[in-house]
This record gives structure tokens, sequence and C-alpha cells, in this order.
């Protein structure tokens, strides 16, 4: 397989599997212990890798995300803990639930050896969220931390490399919401209020910019050998089930 075929038959696993420490009781506890809500943890606990940034720059690196609503969230968490304090307790969540769930996935250590290599090898240029987690520090270094870290990593890579894509689509972020699978809810989830515009001719556009956006992350692939691409899809897609087998009923 080609870098370029790598990243695209890998995007939807890494996309789903680099948020699902997100959706974890556990990790929505964290935000009430640090006395804020699951929207500003969720909203700071991202661009907070950035600083004490404004939240127009918060915005900005998010793309996706309505900025009144990035504001909403930011400024509400920046009156209680620091930005970079919501990030770090958001990175100790990810790596509490890879520790977690991700021990007994197949061939967890391979598939951290192969997730790492690519995030280092990822070129960061326009992405400043993707490079400002990467250079965090990682508070644990257990097989299933790292693996939920790399995910992360990775998720950061593919979200920034869309971002950039669909501005050279000549799109707007709510453009390229409305014209995806989830439409105006995905918009309204985002929070961007209606009226929005029509979608039809914002379709072919969107298609084109995910193809670009799997040409500018396929650079980080490049980093594997020969096969490796594939055994990393093989793996990703074993996580995957892994994830969503069910949990065992207590005897």
């Amino acid at each position: 397989m080609t870098p370029e075929q790598v990243a695209a038959a890998g995007k939807p696993l890494v996309l789903e599997l680099g948020e699902a420490f997100t959706r974890c009781p556990g990790t929505l506890r964290r935000a009430r212990l640090l006395g804020i809500s699951g929207w500003a943890f969720y909203i700071t606990g991202r661009a907070g890798a950035l600083g004490d940034v404004r939240a127009e720059t918060a915005a900005a690196a998010l793309g996706f995300i309505a900025p009144d609503a990035v504001a909403d969230g930011w400024d509400a968490a920046a009156r209680t803990v620091r930005p970079v304090e919501v990030a770090a307790a958001n990175l100790a969540e990810c790596c509490r639930w890879g520790a977690q769930h991700l021990p007994d996935t197949p061939g967890v250590t391979r598939l951290v050896g192969l997730l790492e290599r690519t995030v280092e090898a990822a070129d960061a240029s326009g992405m400043p969220l993707f490079a400002a987690w990467r250079a965090m520090l990682v508070p644990e270094r257990s097989p299933g931390a790292r693996a939920a870290v790399g995910l992360l990593l990775l998720r950061e890579h593919f979200a920034g490399a869309y971002l950039l894509a669909v501005r050279a689509a000549g799109m707007t972020p709510l453009e390229a919401v409305l014209a995806g699978p989830e439409g105006k809810a995905g918009a309204a989830a985002c929070g961007w209020p209606p009226p929005y515009p029509p979608v039809g001719p914002l379709v072919r556009r969107r298609l084109w910019a995910e193809a670009v956006t799997d040409r500018l992350a396929s650079a980080a692939f490049r980093a594997l050998g020969p096969g490796e691409g594939a055994e990393l899809l093989d793996l990703l897609t074993a996580a995957r089930l892994h994830l969503r087998r069910p949990a065992p009923h207590p005897a």
C-alpha cells in the first residue's frame, strides 16, 4: 500500500479511536473535579495545549467549532483553571483510559511502535494544535497509555490536515461540516446557528478536501517500511473490534 492509501484507509479508524477516551465517564468526572462543565473541558482540554491564548486563537486552531461556542467553553474554564492545566488533565485522562482499555488489544506493543514512528515523522507545518500536543509531556508510559496518546496525536494531525485542505478548497469550516455526513445536525452540535447555506454545491469540494487531507497526512506514513502500513491498519482494526466487544458480565 502507498502512504496515501494507508492515510485514507486509516483516517476513519484513527478519528474514532483517537477520541474514544473523551466519551468515557471518567473523563467527564475529571471536568467536575476541576469545577468546569463538560463542554468547557472539551474545548479547553483540546485547545489548552496552546497555552494562555485568547479564545479567538483557540477557535482558529480548532477550526470546525463555531467561535462563539469555543469562547463560551474557553472563557468559562479560564475563570477557574489555566488552559494548560485543563489540557494536562485531558492528557492524563487519555492515558488512564488507554491503560484501562487498551493493554489487552492484540499487538498493542507493535501498535505503539508504529503509531509513535508515524507521529514523530508527521509534518506539523500549519498545524499549531498538533504541534502543541506533540510537545506535551506524557505522564504515563504503559503500552496502553502510549497507544491512546499516539491515537490522540494522530487524530489531531488528521484534523489539522483537514482544516488546511478545507480552506484550500475555498470552503469555510461551517460549509465543510454541513457537507459532511452529519449535515445540519453536525453543524448544530459544533455550535453553528442557522440559517445554513445550501449544501449541494459543497459536496464536490468536500470530497476534494478529503483527498487533499489524505495527501497531506500521507507524509507521516512514509516513515513506515514495506508492509508496515497494512500492518498498522490491521492493528487499528483489531483495536476497534476490541473496544467494541461487549464487556463480560461479572460471574
